[in-house]
């Protein structure tokens, strides 16, 4: 497995990292406050931690919804967050043209999972450099990976995550199958579990997305178990005031005690010295 240097952060596939911000940037104040707060609540825990906010929000349920700020603005941002609270920053891209632009701020590239064959945005996101979390599709297999994979490593890009976010499951549905973080494992990449998207329900509220938190710890507890090198959370003050996908994200005053309940089900089946045991 490859070295993956997020930042100034190395991608050790043999500690749990953390992937955490709010689905979109509504304010300034609200990311630095999350972030900040996310920063001591990792450092506490011993996680190597990577912030993740999006600038636009290009795949909304209606023409109606909240976006974003906008890349000029968004980038601005997550540039405070970088320099200001020393932390490795992620955003995701949906067109060809924002890879460039993106990568002089953030540390890492994230492809959304509806976009993962487009292979115009892999091979722009693949040029920058950077590590590229490729989020799975909803309507592909673990298996199918390999070509979208085969993308990036074609144009020279080796530093590559891949990312279990669910598979459509009838209408407005998703369920994960935790076979494909076992069989994607087998590429030879870290693999990232996406715990709060994966509790969607797309679509399921009409003109928004819905889901259900409550089982974003059970089912970040089974990735974990099955191999999962990374989770992906989104994490919000108050999720039920969210502009975006409040229904699948996690309170940020309850994160802390999630984790160290997550951190149990690692420690339990990898033979490492437990994180955090010194906390």
């Amino acid at each position: 497995m490859n070295n993956i240097k997020v930042g100034n952060l190395n991608f050790n596939p043999e500690t749990l990292t953390l992937i955490a911000g709010p689905c979109v940037i509504e304010s300034e104040s609200q990311v630095m406050d999350v972030a900040a707060k996310m920063k001591e609540i990792t450092g506490r825990l011993g996680l190597p931690f990577i912030f993740k906010s999006s600038f636009d929000k290009a795949n909304r349920t209606s023409v109606a919804s909240y976006r974003g700020p906008g890349i000029e603005v968004g980038l601005r941002i997550l540039k405070r967050v970088k320099d200001e609270l020393e932390v490795p920053v992620l955003t995701d891209i949906h067109e060809p043209y924002q890879a460039e632009i993106a990568a002089k701020v953030v540390d890492m590239l994230q492809i959304p999972a509806f976009l993962c064959r487009q292979t115009d945005l892999l091979i722009a996101a693949a040029n920058t450099g950077l590590p590229v979390n490729i989020k799975k599709a909803q309507f592909l297999s673990a298996k199918d990976m390999k070509n979208v994979i085969n993308k990036v490593e074609e144009a020279g890009n080796q530093n590559i995550l891949l990312c279990e976010r669910g598979n459509t499951f009838g209408y407005n549905n998703l369920v994960v199958d935790m076979t494909n973080i076992i069989e994607m494992k087998k590429f030879g990449y870290p693999v990232v579990f996406d715990a709060t998207h994966s509790v969607q329900k797309p679509g399921g509220n009409l003109t928004s997305t819905g889901g259900n938190r409550e089982y974003v710890e059970l089912l970040a507890k089974a990735a974990i178990a099955v191999g999962a090198d990374a989770l992906f959370m989104e994490v919000h003050e108050d999720p039920d005031l969210a502009k975006s996908d409040g229904p699948n994200m996690v309170k940020l005053d309850e994160i802390e005690e999630m984790l160290q309940r997550i951190l149990k089900t690692y420690n339990a089946v990898r033979e490492v010295e437990p994180i955090g045991s010194t906390h």
